[in-house]
């Protein structure tokens, strides 16, 4: 099959596409035929880095839609020829190849209504979103939010689910992305680039703070968050947490959630794995329902996923990049 491989650790631009044996399902698992797979973060900053459990030459790719070719042992919930879609292990050879293996307990059908390219941008970042909103910080209608990064993949789909749950959205953005943060749902938006962000959510919460964060930015951000919370308000950190030194017991009762959604495999954790594919499934739903834009802004071929994780990796792509594998 064809593949786009890591030899060892560095930069997207050191990616190739080659030849690579086609992989074979063991017990409990089934093989993906991939159509399409999704372009995130994690692929170009794992990649730097690498990880422990793998052996080079390497396949990354965690957003996966494709259809089931084969199965391996005791898989009795799916069939071959079924379309699924997926947020795919780590530690495991992904989809940036033609084939892929999943975990069965672990997929999601394929979206209806949508085509492959379209559920391939769902997974990372809006399950992610929807574990922050339904799983994190439990906030009501009416309450605030502050959602940083509003342009990009986890901030995109938390704006929509936020409006779906009625909350009073405030997001930061550069000026460009204005008005299609507004058409995500935002109510207000910040300019990080010109405005204070702090300053600006105190004016627009009359000196009370926001009821919940979602930091997509990282650690000096969450801790800038802490002080731009409301008395019993709540941040879910995406990219780091914040300096713990910063908050004080018997002050604003704070809450703080770390949001790892891949940590469900890494720690080998059953239950988290299957939450992922009912997130997969009412995800899903909404889209389906057409009450979610899947936010897909550009469609690649394989060989050209090097260079758009370069830009990616540059914080100034608007909605999520799909390479499609197959037709």
């Amino acid at each position: 099959m064809k593949a786009l491989i890591l030899e060892k650790p560095g930069t997207p631009d050191t990616f190739y596409v080659s030849e690579m044996p086609e992989p074979q399902p063991d017990d409990g698992e089934v093989r993906i035929k991939v159509y399409a797979v999704g372009l995130n973060p994690a692929d170009y900053k794992f990649a730097l880095r690498g990880m422990k459990a793998w052996t080079y030459p390497w396949i990354l790719g965690l957003d996966v839609a494709g259809v089931i070719d084969a199965i391996g042992s005791n898989v009795t919930n799916w069939k071959i020829g079924d379309a699924v879609y997926y947020h795919g292990n780590l530690a495991k050879p992904g989809g940036f190849a033609e084939y892929t293996i999943a975990s069965s307990h672990a997929i999601a059908p394929l979206p209806k209504n949508l085509s492959f390219p379209e559920a391939a941008a769902l997974p990372c970042s809006g399950f992610t979103a929807y574990q922050v909103l339904h799983r994190k910080l439990h906030l009501q209608a009416g309450q605030t939010i502050l959602i940083h990064g509003g342009a990009g993949g986890v901030g995109g789909f938390a704006i929509q689910l936020a409006a779906i749950a009625q909350l009073n959205i405030f997001t930061t953005c550069s000026a460009k992305n204005v008005d299609w943060v507004r058409k995500l749902g935002a109510t207000h938006s910040i300019d990080y680039t010109l405005e204070d962000v702090p300053a600006m959510v105190a004016k627009l919460t009359h000196g009370r703070g926001v009821d919940g964060i979602i930091d997509t930015v990282g650690s000096d951000s969450a801790t800038t968050g802490l002080g731009m919370l409301a008395f019993g308000g709540g941040i879910a950190c995406v990219n780091g947490l914040p300096d713990f030194s910063q908050m004080r017991s018997f002050g604003k009762a704070l809450s703080v959630h770390d949001v790892a959604l891949g940590g469900a495999y890494l720690e080998n954790d059953l239950q988290a794995q299957q939450d992922l594919a009912q997130i997969g499934q009412a995800f899903g739903e909404l889209v389906s329902r057409y009450q979610l834009n899947p936010m897909l802004d550009e469609v690649i071929r394989l060989e050209d996923i090097p260079q758009a994780l370069v830009r990616l990796s540059q914080r100034h792509v608007r909605g999520k990049i799909v390479a499609q594998i197959q037709e």
